[in-house]
């Protein structure tokens, strides 16, 4: 069973930086895109940023420039360092991961989330 464990997340000022981390383990023959999400207290969830398998990146407009999102395949890792953090930032930011088990099919797995304030 596909397992992801989000890390990283707190309570920062505006205009402040956090990394956030997700773990990926079990079994995933071919891991395609890995992204990350979020839910804003009160909204819908949101798309922030992904990655695929050969390190191409997207990222929801509002967060062009002051977030980056990376992985470590041999790690099975991904991360999301964010800067010029905005109370609008605040949410639950949830790891996502798409992938295949060559036995049984393709997937898509989310952590448990990590929760992200922004304020002073």
């Amino acid at each position: 069973q596909v397992q992801l464990v989000e890390s990283g997340g707190g309570l920062v000022q505006p205009g402040g930086s956090l990394r956030l981390s997700c773990a990926a383990s079990g079994k995933m023959d071919i891991i395609y895109n890995m992204r990350w999400h979020r839910l804003p207290p009160g909204k819908q969830r949101e798309l922030v940023a992904s990655v695929t398998s050969d390190g191409s990146t997207n990222y929801a407009d509002s967060v062009k420039g002051r977030f980056t999102i990376s992985r470590d395949n041999a790690k099975n890792m991904l991360y999301l360092q964010m800067g010029s953090l905005k109370p609008e930032d605040t949410a639950v930011y949830y790891c996502n991961v798409d992938y295949r088990d060559i036995r049984t099919g393709r997937y898509y797995s989310w952590g448990q989330g990590t929760q992200v304030t922004v304020s002073s």
